[in-house]
């Protein structure tokens, strides 16, 4: 991997687990500028991107199972049913605050959103002009930020 190409900014960035989506946008154009140069910055912000989203899905998934067994607890009934309700209720509540805390302590939420933009800017952009037309203007502001 190529180093960064301006090691202070780099580090400032990293500080920041490379997320810049909490400063004020007049001071994000310096650091944006970063990132189209630095390829090094780059992959590590795609990486904390990927890691962030992976804790997400996981909590997601482990949530949903903890739910399943609670549910097959409750249909079946086995012995000290007490017990293993609770435990897949606390199972659960726990997957649920790490969602919680991953999706408040990270900008996941902000790139998911981004990501939906861009990919209805490039649906917006293969519709016929007739139909683009058609479309609420406040809509296609809202595709086009």
């Amino acid at each position: 991997m190529s180093p960064c190409i301006d090691p202070v900014v780099g580090k400032i960035l990293a500080g920041w687990r490379y997320d810049i989506s909490g400063i004020a946008p007049e001071m994000r154009g310096d650091y944006e500028e970063h990132f189209v140069l630095c390829e090094h910055c780059r992959k590590r912000q795609r990486l904390h991107r990927t890691i962030d989203l992976g804790l997400i899905g996981l909590a997601s998934v482990s949530g949903a199972v903890f739910l399943l067994a609670f549910g097959l607890i409750l249909y079946f009934g086995p012995h000290h049913s007490l017990v293993l309700e609770v435990a897949a209720l606390t199972g659960f509540a726990l997957s649920a605050l790490i969602w919680v805390v991953v999706a408040v302590a990270t900008p996941a939420p902000i790139t998911m959103v981004q990501v939906a933009k861009l990919g209805a800017r490039q649906v917006h952009n293969r519709l016929p002009e007739e139909i683009r037309q058609r479309l609420p203007e406040e809509l296609r502001v809202k595709i086009m930020r």
